[in-house]
């Protein structure tokens, strides 16, 4: 008899559609899985035997084949375990589904030797691929089902064991479907343990990073060891305003297919801030692997990706972020394939002025030692990064302060305050804040006086300045005339933006 099953795998982070066909027949008693199945996929042979047998089924006598349609499709992990089991049991006549259940129903989940479900990756990319396409329900593991019903309008039914997902087939149980609101789980506020108030002084690095917040600007640290920048960067995160729902759901779908989501865990709702250790590799970064995977930069999507220590990235590594810094996205290229990936990421670097980390008029590092460490971070790299920010040591007056500063919540409802500014006015537009802002809106949206723009031409001849190095001063202005609440740029939001270039000059010469 032949049974067919509807299921799905992951490619990327998109969900493919996939056909479980199960024949069992006459011939001799064995199961052979056809389809291009990986690895993990073959093993469910065995796993999906032992479950069947220990959940109170028989093992079907004869030849049963397995066919993951589309065939040209690679099929990897363990995620058909479930439907296969369903449709071998419906297949040996085991089971005997209601008319009509599995044509409406999608069917994913690991099986223990035991017949307990177990959760697996990507279950917000099938839900909702399976909305899309139409389907009235999924059965998914008991561990998934809170991410499954992020996605209104689809029925979730949770299955802890395979008996009783072939008792709900047979219409013999009923099993209460998950529901939820996803706005619900933004109510509540995160329990944020930094805050900017614990940073004493630093209040110009304060406010380059409120502006880096309220644009999504990328932004570079400078300064010696112990001046705070790592502690600065990773409060940046506190500065920035809630996911809105669209990102939450493009955020978890990248942290689903990773295995990074908490059991019982429906949705991120907080910004994710990534700080890869300076030995990770391109693949590590940019995502990869023989069968390419999101990386860290996809990871910190719509969030801060922080990298400490920036010279000692090999610069193999560090040149491979050109792409998606200017794109909002990375594509990886492997012989198993090609994979685009989301990657709309705030950088944020912090690093040494020298090698041992005095600033030049200060260390005995020799100049040829000191144009050898900053030569490992190249010119395009640094046109890049819109501010950059000296951290000074701070003075013993400001660390004995006793009134602590401003706090990420003040600061984040000025950030707030002006993300609502962009937001208006790129609505419509494929445009997210000032820092993602094309040719076109700089036209728009950033209009200097003839006074200003004198002011703008005069420092890019004096600093020698690069055409990208020109319209990261305008994004930056143009924040700043958000900040401050104005609609037209004025020469101090010139002036100030151009400050935040003049530093990498004086280093890089």
């Amino acid at each position: 008899m032949l049974a067919q099953v509807h299921s799905a795998a992951v490619q990327g982070i998109d969900a493919q559609f996939i056909e479980v066909e199960v024949d069992s027949g006459f011939g001799q008693t064995g199961i052979v899985v056809v389809g291009l199945p990986d690895a993990a996929v073959k093993e469910s042979r065995d796993r999906v035997v032992t479950a069947v047998t220990n959940s109170g089924f028989r093992f079907p006598m004869g030849r049963t084949t397995i066919n993951l349609a589309p065939a040209d499709l690679r099929k990897e992990g363990p995620s058909f375990d479930l439907p296969i089991a369903l449709g071998l049991l419906a297949a040996s006549e085991q089971i005997e589904p209601a008319a009509g259940v599995l044509d409406g129903l999608l069917i994913v989940g690991e099986l223990a030797l035991t017949g307990a479900v177990r959760p697996v990756k990507g279950i917000l990319s099938i839900a909702l691929r399976a909305k899309a396409s139409g389907k009235r329900a999924v059965l998914v593991p008991a561990e998934n089902a809170m991410e499954a019903a992020v996605v209104g309008g689809l029925e979730v039914i949770p299955i802890r064991n395979l008996r009783e997902a072939a008792l709900f087939l047979e219409g013999e149980v009923s099993i209460e479907s998950v529901r939820m609101d996803p706005r619900s789980l933004f109510e509540v506020p995160p329990d944020e343990e930094l805050d900017m108030s614990d940073v004493k002084g630093q209040e110009s690095v304060k406010r380059a990073l409120e502006i880096a917040a309220s644009g999504g600007h990328n932004a570079l640290l400078i300064g010696p060891p112990g001046t705070g920048k790592s502690m600065l960067a990773k409060r940046l995160a506190t500065l920035l305003p809630p996911l809105v729902i669209e990102e939450a759901l493009e955020t978890t779908r990248i942290h689903s297919v990773c295995g990074l989501l908490r059991p019982g865990q429906g949705l991120v709702t907080s910004r994710p801030f990534r700080a890869p250790h300076h030995t990770a590799s391109d693949a590590g970064l940019l995502g990869g692997n023989v069968h390419p995977t999101p990386g860290e930069i996809s990871l910190a999507h719509h969030g801060v990706l922080f990298l400490d220590e920036l010279p000692e990235f090999k610069r193999g590594v560090l040149e491979t972020l050109r792409q998606p810094l200017e794109e909002g996205r990375v594509t990886i290229s492997r012989a198993a394939g090609s994979m685009t990936f989301p990657a709309q990421f705030m950088l944020v670097a912090a690093m040494n002025p020298t090698p041992d980390g005095k600033m030049p008029g200060d260390s005995k590092s020799s100049p040829r030692e000191i144009e050898r460490y900053l030569a490992r971070i190249s010119g395009p790299l640094l046109d890049r990064i819109d501010l950059h920010v000296e951290v000074p040591a701070v003075k013993f007056a400001e660390m004995s302060r006793a009134r602590p500063g401003e706090s990420s919540a003040t600061i984040r409802a000025r950030v707030i305050a002006a993300r609502e500014i962009q937001r208006s006015r790129f609505a419509g537009r494929p445009v997210s804040c000032n820092a993602r802002m094309g040719t076109r809106e700089l036209r728009q949206f950033v209009n200097l006086d003839e006074s200003t723009g004198a002011l703008l031409r005069a420092a890019m001849t004096d600093l020698n300045l690069s055409a990208r190095a020109y319209d990261r001063i305008l994004k930056v202005s143009r924040t700043l005339a958000d900040l401050a609440g104005r609609d037209a740029i004025q020469a101090e939001d010139v002036m100030e933006a151009i400050q935040y270039r003049s530093l990498d000059r004086q280093l890089w010469g």
